[in-house]
């Protein structure tokens, strides 16, 4: 139980990579967080599987790239833990892919301001209690778009580069109080976001996959749940990337 007695929140907590990071950081010991934006089905189960893995959970509803909506959230996932909040998980995110030529300004926003914007506003305003408490572990799920880019995907592309250069300024920024901000860049994993992709797509990725398997959300899970734990105390800054071996510079 590496992690009994802390407080976790998690965006984006009801479904695909959220919700699994959510049942690992419960059974390490976490009580958890689980913050949605707008499916109430999906986040209940969530709970229901937290709380089956031996977690205490709450749910927290809110649209993390709206100022105000981000700062409630902390604060109501910080009432939840006592006062403290130990573990942030900016996971929220959608995608709104199209080719750069067709690619509207409204989609481009979209993707941008949950990805980016609600990262940035959810760890600031989360950054305060864990100064006061001198300890905390951010961690950002990114992409392996962010690193090598992945035609189609600009809008989502930047938004995930942005996370890891933001998760590179939090880390040295915070270092002086304790507090780690590291991220995670997922290869491909499927989850809601990717079911829509045509099936020849599917087919020449895992060919690109060295050990000759898609990834799983507990494999991303396992990755999130080692850098929230104390034993990635000395690593901060990085991006671990999950990927099966498809980015190997």
């Amino acid at each position: 139980m590496k992690l009994e007695g802390r407080t976790a929140l998690i965006t984006g907590g009801g479904r695909g990579i959220g919700r699994a990071t959510a049942i690992r950081l419960a059974r390490e010991g976490a009580n958890v967080a689980i913050n949605f934006k707008g499916n109430e089905a999906a986040a209940e189960e969530a709970k229901r599987l937290v709380e089956g893995a031996g977690g205490k959970a709450t749910l927290l509803q809110g649209d993390v790239s709206v100022d105000g909506q981000a700062e409630e959230v902390v604060k109501a996932a910080l009432s939840f833990g006592g006062g403290r909040l130990d573990i942030l998980v900016n996971n929220a995110g959608i995608t709104r892919d199209n080719l750069l030529l067709r690619m509207s300004a409204e989609e481009w926003d979209a993707v941008l301001d949950l990805n980016l914007r609600g990262t940035f506003l959810v760890t600031k305003a989360a950054m305060r209690p864990m100064m006061k408490q001198r300890a905390g572990r951010i961690v950002n799920v990114a992409s392996i778009a962010g690193v090598v880019g992945n035609a189609g995907q600009a809008n989502y592309a930047a938004a995930k580069a942005g996370i890891i250069g933001f998760t590179k300024t939090v880390a040295r920024e915070m270092a002086s109080r304790n507090i780690t901000a590291n991220a995670v860049a997922p290869g491909f994993v499927p989850t809601d976001l990717t079911d829509p992709l045509p099936q020849q797509v599917k087919d020449d990725l895992l060919k690109q996959i060295p050990l000759g398997r898609f990834g799983t959300v507990e494999d991303v899970a396992n990755a999130i749940a080692f850098l929230a734990s104390d034993e990635s105390s000395y690593i901060t800054g990085q991006v671990l990337i999950v990927d099966g071996g498809m980015v190997t510079a």
